[in-house]
């Protein structure tokens, strides 16, 4: 009988090397971001004036990050499975909400509150209405999407909001400025970005999300509170892309009624790309930010190109078609 080989802290070492390099190599985050800084290399080769200038880096960093920030919120509801189509229109309504409140003299700190509580209730709906009464995720939030987008309309009564009293200032700060070079809103969604890490891959309630997307009825029986747990991936949603609604609209400098139309996609786009499943059970904070990157690196290659504006969504289709193939080729590779 052949003895077996003693096991030593330098193999152990190695093998779990090696896991983790598999691990790597097999995450679809992995190849985006090696297709994110292959395009920039490319770009930089081709255009090395325009594209790798500082001014264009911040305008790209500065433009994705409000995707960026919707999407992290996104891979909370698509990792249970779910989906969410009214961002964008949540968008336009916290956007419309905290512009009247700064537009009736209110401090710019009201005016974030109420932007932001205006998200929190548009989750809190569309999570209720999911988990407590069971319906379709695409049908609900599709119906919100119309919802939100007709009451900026009412609450604005079409009109450009613009004139945001004494607390302007301040405002367009927040939103407009920038710490080293890089806009405000980019270190916000590299804050958030690391803190979604650590809640979806530490905290019980991520874990909770994970178990509902892989299993929802296995989820349940061992004890996972499915209903609040969905309810609450629905909030945070919403509530993203109410700051990023507030963010953008110190950057702009006025709100408006159709703030955030077809932000929807490219959210969805960019969780899928970096790695979402959309049948639940895999996505991670990371694999949204790189994903929104490359969508924000994608558009301005393309206009760099010369290429018409009116293709970026052709080739951003493309890359979704292609993360889904990719997620439906592991997929087999696993089984």
């Amino acid at each position: 009988m052949p003895l077996e080989a003693p096991v030593t802290m330098a193999g152990v070492a190695e093998q779990r090397e090696h896991t983790l390099t598999q691990r790597v190599l097999s995450s679809q985050a992995f190849w985006v971001t090696v297709a994110l800084l292959a395009m920039c290399a490319i770009m930089t080769a081709l255009q090395p004036q325009a594209f790798a200038s500082t001014e264009n880096f911040y305008n790209i960093t500065r433009n994705f990050a409000f995707i960026g920030i919707m999407a992290l919120g996104m891979t909370t509801v698509i990792v249970t499975g779910g989906i969410d189509l009214s961002v964008g229109s949540v968008m336009g309504l916290a956007a419309i909400v905290a512009g009247l409140v700064l537009q009736d003299a209110g401090p710019w700190w009201l005016a974030m509150g109420a932007g932001l509580a205006t998200g929190f209730v548009a989750g809190a709906v569309n999570g209720a209405l999911i988990a407590w009464l069971e319906l379709p995720p695409f049908v609900v939030t599709l119906g919100t999407l119309s919802i939100g987008r007709s009451l900026a309309v009412v609450l604005s009564q079409n009109k450009m909001i613009y004139d945001f009293g004494p607390d302007a200032d301040t405002i367009f700060a927040i939103g407009g400025g920038q710490v080293l070079g890089i806009a405000n809103p980019v270190w916000v969604l590299l804050a958030l970005t690391a803190a979604f890490s650590v809640v979806l891959h530490v905290t019980r309630w991520g874990r909770h999300l994970y178990a509902i997307g892989g299993n929802e009825q296995a989820a349940l029986l061992t004890g996972v509170p499915v209903a609040g747990a969905k309810i609450a991936a629905y909030i945070v949603s919403a509530t993203m892309a109410a700051l990023a609604a507030v963010l953008i609209i110190g950057w702009q400098g006025s709100a408006i009624n159709a703030l955030g139309t077809g932000y929807e996609l490219r959210v969805i786009a960019s969780t899928v790309i970096g790695g979402a499943n959309l049948m639940g059970g895999e996505g991670g904070a990371y694999g949204a930010f790189i994903g929104a990157a490359l969508i924000e690196v994608i558009r301005n290659s393309l206009l760099m190109a010369g290429v018409d504006s009116n293709w970026q969504g052709t080739f951003v289709g493309v890359f979704i078609v292609l993360a889904v193939l990719l997620e439906k080729l592991r997929g087999r590779r696993r089984a």
